[in-house]
């Protein structure tokens, strides 16, 4: 009898540890072998509850839940249970009365999504401008507030077609926060946003908390997190596999978990490493040793209205820059000028270099034509 060995090249199997002591506290499973979320994030009323995790870890997943467009089905996605057995299930904790609001539609959700670029393909309406979708959301006296907290005054006149990722996630706070709801959900609100932006969006998320109301959180930029929450959340697990949600932490507590990877309260650790950062008061600590460089010229671009000045300089290949500043002041179009993209004003001052870009928003990589160049090598 011969015995033969297969080898699986390139890890293309993985083979996972899941939790066993959590079987009883499933809260979702969407199908046999599929990802399943163990507990649920548990709102306050006239507070901020604030999630993060990795990116699949089921963020979104208890976002729907909570909002009543994804009934729990406690794990038993061939045979869901009804909403009496649901309630049972969360029997002598807060999200009893919570789910027992929503199932008598008592509560009223209102969730900014998670991709601001998908947007204007789901609005029906031909040639919607921001301003006429802002009327037609409008269940609150604060348009003109909202309007100026959030810079889009000069927008009120475009068409929602035509906003560039940070104008899309402004204006998706606003159609948010223009609505009179129980509980208000914002996946990510701070993407696309600059720093300046992302703190009047945080002061517009803020203002609205009353009393009686819920408002949920999921950022990844632990800043705004901080400054956003009243308390934190934290969802561990394997990306695509399985969720963990933690028990509510303070802020602090919360993030400071979620860097260390290590859950004191339960004595788990849900990551080998913990993730921190280097700082360094001499720059010349952190430099690498350069190579070769390039230069590119003085230049100009001009695109309708605004006009970009570039002064000459030049990076070497050993270098990481970065380009700061608030959005509308023209780092995209640099960088499309350096990769030949875009031609300046004067076409002599064009340059040659080999880059490979991603765009700033997943819209711009569906609307890319063959004739267009996406990488240039």
């Amino acid at each position: 009898m011969t015995t033969t060995y297969v080898r699986c090249p390139f890890e293309a199997i993985q083979i996972l540890n899941l939790p066993t002591n959590l079987s009883t506290h499933v809260t979702h499973r969407y199908n046999a072998n599929a990802f399943k979320l163990h507990r649920l994030p548990t709102p306050r009323p006239g507070q901020v509850l604030g999630l993060v995790g990795t990116n699949g870890i089921g963020k979104s997943t208890a976002l729907k839940i909570l909002s009543g467009k994804l009934k729990p089905n406690l794990g038993r996605y061939d045979d869901p249970p009804e909403w009496q057995e649901i309630l049972k299930h969360f029997r002598g904790s807060e999200l009893q009365n919570f789910f027992t609001k929503v199932l008598e539609d008592d509560i009223k959700a209102v969730t900014k999504p998670q991709y601001v670029d998908q947007i204007p393909r789901s609005i029906k309406i031909p040639k919607a401008t921001v301003g006429h979708m802002l009327d037609i959301q409008s269940q609150m006296e604060n348009k003109e507030q909202l309007a100026e907290d959030l810079e889009l005054k000069g927008l009120l006149t475009r068409e929602v077609t035509q906003l560039s990722g940070g104008e899309l996630q402004r204006f998706a706070i606003a159609i948010a926060s223009i609505r009179q709801a129980d509980i208000y959900m914002f996946d990510e609100p701070s993407s696309y946003l600059d720093i300046r932006q992302r703190l009047a969006a945080a002061r517009v998320i803020r203002g609205l908390v009353t009393p009686t109301n819920y408002v949920v959180i999921v950022e990844h930029d632990l800043a705004t997190l901080d400054y956003l929450s009243d308390f934190i959340c934290v969802l561990y697990g394997v990306p695509g596999t399985y969720g963990v949600v933690t028990m509510p932490y303070s802020v602090r507590e919360g993030i400071n978990i979620f860097l260390d990877g290590m859950i004191p309260t339960e004595n788990l650790r849900f990551r080998e490493e913990s993730l921190t950062f280097k700082i360094s008061e001499n720059a010349d600590e952190v430099q690498a040793p350069k190579t070769r460089r390039h230069a590119y010229p003085a230049m100009t671009k001009t695109l309708g209205g605004f006009k970009l000045h570039v002064d000459p300089g030049e990076f070497s290949e050993s270098e990481i820059l970065v380009l700061l500043g608030e959005n509308g002041m023209g780092k995209t179009t640099l960088v499309q000028l350096l990769g030949g993209k875009m031609e300046p004003d004067d076409p002599k001052d064009k340059i040659e270099l080999r880059v490979s870009m991603k765009p700033q928003t997943s819209m711009s990589t569906s609307n890319l034509k063959q004739d267009q160049p996406w990488s240039r090598s």
